[in-house]
């Protein structure tokens, strides 16, 4: 496992961002999972501003997110489709024929799960996957107690950010939600992870998912396992590891 810790935020910014061009300057045809939230916002503006600036070429890269939410409108800001699209793709001139995605409505959602995954199997699975972390240690939408071999699924949101959601759509405590999301044995799957955390309050269950036991209570600690996964953190993120501990570790001077 190799560990980048920038400097501050902005760089923290730059690196990620980096990240996905570079991905995909070396590979034309990468396929690349992004995630959602507050963590990859700016590495996505990023790489919009560097794109209108100087255009790459993504006319075979092929995009989908790690997870989407279930029983609302795709047309919600909040849903994943909406996100991606305009904080990245939109800038890009993305189709939606390379933007593979889940319905977040359907009748069926086991065989939206299965379509899902098979999208992105059908293209070659993906080259790149970015993460996030939640506060108790999720990846995607998988909850700790998630098996580490599950599938594609949908997986109940946690509490904090279930509210967030009924309060900003009006949604009734009655309407199921929910997240459908690639499972972890698919994340692991892939050839290249970044896991990516910056802000103090996600030191302590970085502290636990880097170097505490594998565990599906902690469900990011099964990324220790992962064969090529960076963790790109800020310093605040980093704050509380033992650094000496982790031999690979390195910073990145400001």
């Amino acid at each position: 496992m190799k560990i980048t810790i920038a400097e501050n935020e902005k760089q923290f910014d730059e690196i990620a961002a980096w990240r996905i061009i570079g991905q995909i300057l070396e590979k034309k045809n990468s396929v690349i999972g992004l995630s959602t939230g507050q963590t990859t916002t700016n590495m996505h503006r990023i790489v919009s501003e560097l794109y209108e600036l100087h255009p790459f070429d993504v006319s075979e890269a092929v995009f989908f997110n790690v997870d989407e939410l279930t029983n609302l409108p795709r047309s919600y800001a909040g849903s994943c489709y909406a996100m991606i699209r305009s904080q990245l793709l939109d800038h890009l001139g993305v189709p939606d024929e390379r933007f593979l995605m889940p319905l977040t409505e359907s009748d069926d959602f086991e065989l939206e799960s299965r379509k899902f995954e098979d999208s992105i199997r059908e293209h070659g699975g993906a080259d790149l996957q970015i993460l996030g972390i939640g506060w108790n240690g999720h990846i995607g939408i998988n909850q700790p107690g998630t098996p580490f071999g599950s599938d594609t699924w949908v997986s109940p949101m946690d509490e904090i950010f279930e509210a967030r959601v009924r309060r900003e759509t009006g949604v009734p405590d009655g309407h199921e939600l929910g997240g459908l999301t690639l499972g972890i044995r698919t994340i692991m799957q892939s050839r290249r992870i970044i896991l990516a955390a910056k802000g103090a309050h996600k030191a302590e269950i970085i502290r636990q998912a880097l170097q505490g036991p594998v565990t599906e209570a902690v469900p990011a600690s099964i990324l220790q396992l992962h064969p090529n996964c960076e963790v790109l953190l800020d310093r605040e993120a980093a704050s509380i590891m033992y650094h000496k501990s982790i031999p690979d570790s390195r910073r990145i001077a400001g």
